[in-house]
């Protein structure tokens, strides 16, 4: 399957990993979906993520998280919202805030891919990616 998107493919596989209590999700690897992952984990949204397999077949392992007894997931949505066919920005100013800080919003920026909270402390603006929560 040739998905054009990779990120609305990575999101989507995280969403149906999660509804199904997956303990590992394996992704296509590109350098965005690193990047997204980097993110992911550092914010605690995900256990860890590895790189398996190489050349064209490189995909990454992610390590879904859970809490309590019921294991209920701490990836509550995910959300893409700049898509291939209407990209969405925000400069510096126009951030977005996610449920009022508590989610994160991924945005593409100049110096890399970061959170809301990083674009915002920098003064940098750039693509909307997604929102977590």
């Amino acid at each position: 399957m040739a998905a054009n998107d990779t990120i609305a493919d990575m999101l989507t596989r995280i969403r149906n990993a999660t509804l199904a209590r997956h303990q590992r999700v394996e992704i296509p690897s590109t350098k965005m979906t690193r990047s997204i992952a980097h993110v992911l984990k550092e914010e605690g949204f995900i256990a860890d993520f590895d790189e398996a397999g190489e050349g064209v077949k490189r995909s990454l392992v992610v390590s879904l998280k859970y809490r309590g007894k019921t294991r209920e997931p701490i990836i509550k949505n995910l959300t893409r919202v700049s898509k291939p066919g209407l990209r969405v920005y925000s400069n510096r100013k126009e951030l977005p805030r996610v449920l009022g800080g508590i989610g994160i919003a991924i945005i593409s920026t100049s110096s890399g891919i970061m959170t809301d909270r990083d674009a915002r402390r920098q003064g940098i603006g750039g693509e909307v990616l997604c929102y977590v929560w």
